[in-house]
């Protein structure tokens, strides 16, 4: 997969030089990493305007994937004009997936699921028209029962093939995201499963899958991997804390990254407000994914300002 260049808008190395902020600047060896991505950020609900696209082009994020609650009345044309304005791509777009009861993919009542399929078909629709062509579902609600998780499967992929024919139509991608618990896609076994379509992809989410390292199943999952949503956690439950802030090896992870070809975008998904679970001292900038990008990128210890919370409970 190759994504579109962002000149100005990459961190990461290449042979010859050390990139930041799109600058050259110090002379490294042909021996070390040749290797680049552009930095984005998940809206995670934020309301799409001028102000936003703003903010991301002046931070240097290259993309943006729109990430609502309800896109009944989103106007994407709209949101595309303003991408094209600020120079930020619309990368991707994360399909509505709650609450459980109104939209579920995997669902056992099968009226449930299939407005669920129609829902997600009009988006994709609706989206694809303005040139996004990343579109990120989770194959399930929660809790599954273990009795229910093998009719719950044959659903979502009953689901999923639908909408792959949606998306195919369409030239886009269908990216199917791990998830945390008792969700579809726990776990590698689960996301190969899901993933047994060939026009199905996966959206990668570094702080779900619990019982695997993320560098793990990057290299499992290969070259389906399209698109990302990075954030750190503690492996007992998704936080979505910013990387450095929890236990992943990054350094790991982006040669993992490296070693499939992945060429897309790092796509952040945090909200920039702290969560209850950690403490910091401000709201999270666009200039922080910005600064946690290039130096995990260039294979530097990410800059973490916040504390730990001990002791911290599963759903705290």
């Amino acid at each position: 997969m190759k994504s579109a260049p962002f000149p100005s808008c990459i961190c990461g190395k290449k042979a010859g030089h050390t990139l930041t902020n799109g600058m050259s600047h110090a002379i490294i060896s042909a021996k070390e990493m040749v290797w680049m991505l552009s930095v984005g950020i998940s809206t995670v609900g934020k309301t799409v305007d001028a102000a936003l696209f703003d903010a991301y082009a002046a931070a240097g994020i290259a993309a943006m994937e729109i990430s609502q609650k309800d896109y009944t009345t989103f106007d994407f044309a709209a949101a595309a004009k303003e991408a094209a304005r600020a120079g930020v791509r619309l990368w991707s777009l994360h399909l509505p997936f709650y609450p459980f009861d109104a939209v579920d993919i995997s669902s056992l009542d099968e009226d449930l699921r299939t407005r669920s399929v129609q829902l997600n078909a009009d988006i994709i629709r609706r989206a694809a028209a303005v040139g996004i062509d990343k579109f990120v579902i989770h194959a399930s609600g929660e809790p599954i029962a273990d009795d229910k998780r093998s009719e719950r499967m044959s659903r979502a992929k009953k689901s999923l093939a639908v909408l792959a024919d949606v998306c195919e139509k369409s030239s886009v991608r269908l990216c199917v995201e791990d998830l945390p618990r008792t969700c579809l896609g726990h776990s590698i076994a689960d996301m190969q499963t899901l993933l047994e379509d060939s026009r199905l992809f996966c959206c990668f989410d570094t702080n779900h899958i619990t019982v695997e390292k993320p560098q793990d199943v990057i290299r499992a999952l290969g070259a389906r991997i399209a698109t990302l949503h990075v954030s750190d956690f503690d492996f007992v439950n998704e936080r979505h804390w910013l990387p450095g802030e929890g236990k992943i090896e990054w350094a790991a992870v982006v040669t993992a990254l490296d070693a499939i070809g992945y060429d897309g975008v790092w796509m952040y998904e945090i909200a920039t407000a702290c969560p209850k679970t950690i403490y910091r001292d401000r709201d999270l900038t666009c200039a922080d994914f910005r600064r946690n990008a290039c130096e995990i990128l260039n294979g530097k210890a990410p800059t973490v300002f916040s504390r730990p919370k001990v002791p911290l409970g599963m759903w705290e």
